[in-house]
Order: structure tokens, then sequence, then C-alpha cells
């Protein structure tokens, strides 16, 4: 249960509140919430006595076991529900022999671990959607803020042409909130309650193992699946999935960030604070830490990821190893997952954007970024093939004398016979070349349902 983050290396990869649900003692605890839930609606059916829950539920406190004891026996046994429940039993009989016999009555390890799974899976996506909620309500507000700010949109790392630097926050948002919907869906339909018995057929409670599983999923509060998925993960499959695209766009943001910090752009920052960022060695860096925090996620998620979907491939009704790489390996998920978002919420809520350097950026090609414009202005009247082939010609002319192209194409007479000196300056406007982006923008903001 536990993962290979260290306590050096957890807080900077993760999230307080993901590392507090990936706890050991937490997932000790599911697996027990999992036991007692599971005598209570046995009770419940009359499979066990009901003087029995009193005391399994009262032994089932994960601070009143030994985690390295439980580690241990778990290398002999091959995973950690068996020892636990020898554990369990051996204390609900200090205090009752009798309930002792009713301990994990008629479940299998697996249905104890999975379901401890899909309880953890539910509150680590509750911590998700409320970092998500912050880090879209960030990116929507600059959005708006910057809505009539132009940047240098980029393609291919070249400038392309201009756009407000609020549809690009807006993209953000609305892809984060995409994630956020995932989730919300996963959260609802696609965690389900592991409970199947020995082989998945709930022999040993005989006709009473579907009301069972009824009471148990109403116990746990989670939903009843149609029949135990021990062998066949697509739930947790989707689960890394959905992890994976959001730490994609987390590391899709993170990137754009970076490189807006380049000295050489220097168009938008991250969040600045005292110490925040510098160097060892060179005290003028300003380097974009929580960039770097997202961005090594969105480098191990995939392969994280990969992991679990290779685990699909389980043996028959129940799995020797495949299920056991998931164990160490969705817990570092979810971390890394958390750490990538938090870092994203970071930056989402205070970035620091230099609209000034956005205008001297806009005019480093000396009017070039505008050719586009120009060209299309002129095709209305020559034809696009000529147009371009002009403009083409005066680009050229431009970077080959060092001149800003509105001068040239101003002294060329096969462009002022067609263009007058008001239009040729309007058209080097950048706001004004901006097609529908401000519908882009309301549309954006429209999707994401903000309150």
């Amino acid at each position: 249960m536990s993962t290979f983050l260290s306590p050096l290396l957890a807080p900077l990869l993760s999230s307080t509140a993901m590392r507090a649900i990936c706890d050991d003692m937490a997932c000790l605890q599911h697996m027990l919430d999992f036991e007692a839930a599971l005598a209570r609606a046995e009770a419940t059916t009359g499979v066990i006595p009901a003087s029995a829950v009193t005391a399994i539920a009262a032994a089932c406190r994960a601070e009143s076991f030994d985690l390295n004891q439980l580690a241990e026996a778990a290398i002999r046994s091959g995973n950690l529900a068996i020892p636990l429940v020898k554990a369990l039993t051996a204390a609900v009989a200090k205090s009752d022999k009798d309930a002792a016999r009713y301990v994990h009555w008629g479940a299998t390890s697996q249905d104890v671990i999975d379901s401890a799974t899909m309880l953890g899976l539910r509150a680590a996506i509750d911590a998700l959607l409320g970092d998500l909620d912050r880090a879209i309500a960030g990116f929507a507000k600059l959005a708006q803020q910057h809505r009539q700010t132009a940047v240098v949109a980029r393609t291919w790392l070249q400038h392309a042409l201009p756009m407000p630097f609020g549809l690009k926050l807006a993209e953000y948002a609305a892809a984060l909130h995409r994630s956020k919907q995932r989730l919300q869906r996963l959260r609802a339909e696609g965690l389900a309650l592991q409970f199947g018995g020995a082989a998945g057929t709930l022999a040993a409670l005989g006709e009473h193992g579907l009301v069972v599983a009824e009471n148990l999923a109403r116990e746990l509060d989670l939903p009843l699946p149609e029949a135990p998925w021990h062998t066949h993960r697509d739930r947790i499959a989707e689960v890394a999935s959905v992890l994976a695209i959001l730490c994609g766009s987390c590391g899709k943001i993170a990137r754009d960030v970076s490189l807006l910090m380049q000295t050489d752009v220097a168009e938008a920052f991250e969040p600045s604070g005292e110490g925040r960022g510098g160097s060892s060695t060179m005290p003028h860096k300003r380097n974009p830490v929580a960039a770097a925090v997202a961005l090594s996620a969105a480098t191990m998620a995939p392969n994280l990821a990969a992991t679990i979907f290779a685990a699909q491939v389980q043996e028959h009704e129940r799995s020797a190893g495949p299920w056991h790489a998931e164990w160490p390996t969705l817990p570092t998920l979810l971390l890394v997952t958390s750490g990538a978002l938090a870092a994203i919420v970071d930056i989402a809520e205070g970035l620091e954007v230099d609209a000034i350097r956005m205008k001297l950026n806009l005019d480093a090609t000396h009017g070039l970024i505008m050719a586009e414009a120009v060209t299309f202005a002129l095709a209305e009247k020559l034809g696009k093939s000529d147009a371009h082939h002009l403009v083409e010609a005066a680009t050229r002319q431009a970077v080959a004398s060092r001149q800003h192209l509105r001068d040239v194409l101003s002294n060329d007479p096969k462009i002022t016979a067609q263009l007058d000196a008001a239009t040729i300056t309007r058209l080097f406007e950048p706001m004004a070349y901006q097609g529908v982006s401000q519908a882009l923008i309301d549309r954006l903001l429209a999707s994401l349902d903000l309150k």
C-alpha cells in the first residue's frame, strides 16, 4: 500500500492532502472499515450474530496494529490482508472469543484490498476536485482580465499571429474542467464495491450472498457492481487513464509557463516569493519551480499508467503478480497527480503577466507577425495567390533591409494601389486581427459552469 516516494521527495512532488490519503495508516483504516462494514452487513442479514458486531467494529482501529509486523508477515502471505485478518481476529478474541469466529466471514483478501482501494480513490478524487475548482477559477479570472491583452501566438515555437492572452488562459481552464468532469463521472460510476469471496461466487454465504453484498455496498456507500471483478481491472485502468490525462493537461500548462518565463520571452511568471525559484550560485535566477513539478509528474504519469494498463492481463479468477503491481503504482500515480495539480493551482492563483513585454515581443519581428492580415486584406482585391506573393516579397525585403514591414508596404506602389495608408496602419494593430477570439473566450468560460 505504501509508495516509493521518500519523506524528502514527497512534499516536493505531491500535495499534503494526497499524502494523508495515501498514507499507510489511512490505507489500513480503509481495510478495517471494510471489515467492520462487512460484520454489520452480515448481522443485518442474519448471517452472523448481531452480538458479534460490537467487538469486531471496536477492534477495527488502525492505530491498534503494528505496521512493521504486518509488512513482515505480508512477505510470507503474499498480501497485507491475510496477516491483517489474523491480527484483527486475535484482537477481537481478547474481548469476545465468540465474535472472533465471525471476522472476515465469507470474504477473501482481495475483497478487503480492492474495496479499501475504492474508498481511498473516493477520498483522492474529492481532494483533486477541490484543487481543480481552484485552478479553473484562477485561470477563468485571469482570462477575463486579459481578454484584451495581445500576445504572440506561437506555432512550432515561432511567432505566428497575435492572439488575446485571455484565450490561452481560458483554454487552460477548459482543459482542467474536462478533467474535472472525467473525475466526477468516475466518482459516480467508476468506483465499485469488491465482494466475491474466494473465487468470485460468494459460495460461503450460500443464498445470502447478494443480500450481504447489497448491505455492504450501502454500509460503505459504494456502488454495487453486477458481479465481483477480481481479475477484470478496467475500473482501475480507467482511473489511471483519467489521472494520466490530468497530469498531461497540467504538464501542457506548465510547459507553456516555463517557456513564457524564459529570459528571452519574459511575458508571464509564476508567483514570486522569498527564496522561490532561486539558484544555489546565481542570485539573479527566477526558475519555474512549480512548472518543473508539474512537468515531472507529466513525465512519470504515462509510465505509471502503463503499468496499470499492463496489470489488466490477469489469470482466470484471481491473479498472481499483476494485481500486486497495482499496489505501489496507483498510490504513486495519485501522489504525482496531486503534486502536478497543486503546482498548477499555485500558477493559476498567482500568475504575473507582463503586458508591456508582450507588446514588445509582438513587434520583435518588425511587423512580420501581421503579414497574414495584410495578405488577406490584399486577397480581397487581388486574389489569395497574388496577394501572397506580393507580401512574401515584401517580408523578404523587410528582413534584408531591417525595415518594418509596414514601411516596406507603404513604399510599394503595387501595395498602395490597393491599400491606402490608413488601411495599412490599421492592419498592424494586433487586436484588430483576432478573428472570433472573444467569442471563443466566452464559449470556453461558459463551459466551466462557474458559480
